[in-house]
């Protein structure tokens, strides 16, 4: 070991490299490592700590400078470690200047990792720019299946079987359960960048259509069991050749149907998000403009064919139904393999099931009402308000949805700052951008109900001449159905994600089914009252 005292100058060259140290007092150090040197304070008190044999091992110097007075006050004595070598030396001032580059670097590092694509800017009018043309072409849509239904009602298989009236809302209803749930789930991945690049793009596409044909088939066959129920035993009547019927031509209408419309779907999303637009805006009416006639033309296509065959062939129906539900495992397997879909496969099944039992319960009304002869006219405005409503609450749901995924804490986080119980006000006349879409939102359904009612007028559509009192209690009621959806929405999709649910999935299916319900009741209890104060038109029940 190698000990020399110095005051004022600095030591010379040393053979392993320029060592400088300044003067001053530093603490103590007894370490030991490669390329490094020890500075330690010696002083003249006897009681200063003193390094314990073998910690250091001696290292020979060539040159150094002359030590001066050794009997100073004060002293600085440098240990030099035996494995300082030159190459030591390199690799440390090596490390200190990568050290000192990455240090620098670190903002401009993070700028470089990808980041989801900003939200979009929007005002009340953008918001109604690109909502109005999909809205009212999502209406005329529901006008021309009201025309539809108001044709069919009269067809053999609706007046012999009338429980296939039990199926019309339950099926249209999986435009919201599933053509709907998927364009929000597409929407909200594409804002968030989930599908800028084509691999996931594809196994987005891939396992969201599986989902929906597995969900279709199921629901298919289980609103033909509530029309059953429904229908039939109330009554104490049952045949299992009708039985049979509903099956094959709900599952049958339910599976090309979804199939169809998903397809559309997402080239409208992919689409849109190529040219700017908000898929949130475009997406859901558009599924509904068309998802309302497809679904009731294969309903009412589908149901005649198979009860023609219902006495000459008895095994034509009960081959149907088994052709479809046998496909039910291959999409299974396929949805099974995309992670973003696999939990929907397993735990998404509680509101599409609820739901569809919400829009049953539409459809008893519906078989109810229109059996009656002096309310046969309900038939043609009961797409429309049904299809309307769940058009216009599935944007607004779609919207928090998205918002929440970019903006909002995780999903059943709590949340430091917990929110009360929106309130009607808050929905309404907030200064967010959830309140200001519920605003444009609501202001879109009386001019768009009033272009709907013309249009069916115009058409000669309907069994209801359009007096100005009918004209009063129809927008009373679709007022009163949207308020309520739209206020249920907000409260609905915050309460689901504070829970750890995702509202894509679970919100718009409760949403449109109880549209559909509010619905139907509210248009029944408007033809009830009109007839009641004596509304009664020679058209009405003609």
């Amino acid at each position: 070991m190698v000990l020399w005292s110095k005051e004022q100058d600095k030591l010379s060259e040393m053979s392993t490299g320029a060592i400088e140290m300044k003067k001053e007092a530093v603490a103590p150090a007894y370490h030991h490592s490669n390329g490094s040197v020890h500075p330690v304070i010696l002083s003249e008190s006897p009681q200063d700590p003193q390094q314990e044999a073998g910690e250091y091992e001696l290292t020979e110097v060539t040159s150094f400078t002359d030590r001066g007075d050794q009997e100073s006050d004060r002293s600085e004595m440098v240990v030099i470690d035996c494995r300082a070598n030159a190459k030591g030396q390199r690799e440390e001032d090596a490390l200190l200047e990568n050290a000192s580059q990455s240090n620098e670097s670190d903002d401009t590092s993070t700028d470089q990792s990808p980041v989801p694509p900003p939200p979009l800017k929007e005002t009340s009018f953008s918001i109604g720019l690109q909502v109005v043309f999909p809205f009212l072409l999502a209406g005329f849509g529901t006008v021309a299946a009201g025309m539809v239904l108001d044709m069919v009602q009269h067809w053999t298989v609706f007046t012999e079987v009338s429980e296939v009236f039990i199926l019309v809302p339950a099926l249209l209803g999986l435009k919201g359960n599933l053509e709907m749930t998927l364009a929000s789930r597409l929407s909200t991945a594409a804002n968030i960048g989930q599908m800028d690049t084509a691999q996931d793009k594809w196994k987005m596409i891939m396992g969201n259509l599986a989902l929906i044909q597995v969900q279709a088939t199921v629901v298919g066959f289980l609103a033909s069991i509530a029309a059953v129920i429904f229908g039939w035993i109330p009554e104490g009547q049952f045949k299992m050749g009708h039985a049979v019927l509903l099956c094959a031509s709900s599952v049958a209408t339910a599976f090309i149907a979804s199939l169809l419309l998903g397809l559309i779907m997402i080239g409208v999303i992919i689409g849109s998000r190529k040219v700017g637009i908000n898929p949130d805006n475009v997406a859901t009416p558009i599924a509904a403009s068309l998802g309302d006639l497809i679904t009731l033309a294969l309903l009412a296509g589908i149901s005649t064919g198979l009860y023609k065959e219902l006495d000459s062939n008895d095994y034509a129906n009960p081959l149907v139904c088994a052709f479809f539900v046998a496909l039910t495992p291959i999409w299974v397997l396929i949805a099974r393999r995309i992670p973003s879909t696999k939990e929907v496969l397993y735990s998404g099944w509680e509101p599409v099931i609820i739901a569809m039992a919400i829009s049953s319960v539409g459809g008893l009304i519906l078989d109810k009402t229109v059996s009656n002869p002096n309310f046969a006219g309900m038939a043609v405005f009961t797409p429309v308000i049904n299809g309307v409503g769940g058009n216009l609450v599935a944007v607004q749901a779609s919207r928090i949805s998205t918002y929440l995924h970019m903006n909002g804490l995780p999903m059943g986080e709590p949340n430091p700052t917990p929110n009360k119980c929106p309130t009607p006000c808050t929905t309404y006349f907030g200064s967010g951008v959830n309140s200001r879409s519920a605003r444009v939102l609501f202001l879109l359904v009386a001019p768009g109900h009033l272009v709907f009612l013309y249009t069916i007028n115009t058409m000669q559509g309907g069994h209801t001449t359009l007096t100005p009192i009918f004209i009063c209690f129809y927008l009373a009621a679709a007022l009163l159905q949207v308020s309520i959806l739209l206020y249920l929405a907000n409260w609905m999709v915050q309460w689901m994600w504070g829970r750890g649910m995702d509202p894509d999935n679970f919100s718009i299916p409760y949403l449109t089914a109880l549209g559909d319900l509010l619905g139907t009741g509210l248009l029944a209890l408007c033809f009830h009252i009109l007839w009641l104060i004596g509304d009664r038109d020679t058209d009405v029940g003609d």
